[in-house]
């Protein structure tokens, strides 16, 4: 597929319009840092509820990032509605899972976003729960205490058997994947991540192992590792496992 972002300085209009079949999920990935000093040219196109959102943010980086990462949110949604990005609202539910709100509800159009350091991922697809989550990788963070609090006993005894100069990655990779499950059902940390299981093995493309106590859950769904960068852990959590996965990188937009 050829599909492309090409954001024009007037109008912020996607070229051509984005096709998004009912049995495929696109993955955006957007480098930030290439964008976000564009902070002017971004935040007109915001809500007043965004822009009181970003306003709260100490450091000027993150503010750029995080306005840079919300309107390239409205702009490829607006390419696959061939509207305005200005005119598209959100509702969020009890939880904070954004969806669109009418009239472009009536899309079915089901999406997801995460950003951490320098780099944003974006999923996009039709009449599904999806869920993504991307992290960047620091060393210097108490893992293993971090493990013992948040982690199943079945990740902790995968993650205290592996090499030590594997324990970082592969940490990493196991926090992605609980938030993406997480975000993608809705219920955020209301859900106990100790309540279900990830497998940290690398490259893993059916990494839900078990659930708890409705073992069938993990069964309805696909939660896969999905290449983010060096430095990066990512994962996309589906409903269904009936889903033709698309992906696109920009590191310049």
């Amino acid at each position: 597929m050829n599909q492309s972002l090409n954001i024009t300085d007037s109008n912020f209009e996607i070229q051509p319009t984005l096709l998004l079949p009912d049995n495929e999920v696109h993955l955006w990935r957007v480098d930030l840092e290439n964008v976000r000093a564009e902070e002017p040219r971004w935040e007109p196109m915001l809500s007043a509820d965004e822009k009181h959102r970003a306003s709260r943010f100490i450091f000027p980086a993150d503010r750029q990032r995080f306005i840079a990462a919300r309107a390239l949110l409205r702009t490829i949604l607006a390419g696959y509605l061939t509207a305005d990005p200005c005119s598209l609202t959100f509702i969020y539910s009890k939880r904070d899972k954004p969806s669109l709100a009418a009239p472009y509800g009536a899309s079915e159009i089901t999406f997801n976003l995460s950003h951490s350091g320098g780099v944003a991922l974006y999923a996009i697809t039709r009449r599904r729960e999806v869920g993504v989550d991307i992290e960047q990788m620091r060393r210097n963070s108490d893992l293993e205490g971090i493990a013992r609090r948040f982690f199943s006993a079945h990740e902790q005894r995968q993650l205290e058997g592996l090499p030590a100069e594997e324990k970082v990655h592969a940490f990493f990779r196991c926090w992605a994947r609980k938030e993406s499950y997480i975000k993608a059902t809705g219920d955020g940390l209301s859900l106990p991540l100790s309540q279900f299981d990830v497998s940290l093995e690398a490259g893993s493309t059916n990494a839900l192992v078990a659930t708890r106590p409705d073992r069938s859950e993990a069964a309805l769904w696909q939660l896969r590792e999905i290449p983010a960068g060096i430095g990066y852990a990512a994962a996309l959590c589906i409903k269904g496992h009936d889903c033709q996965l698309r992906s696109w990188s920009h590191d310049s937009v």
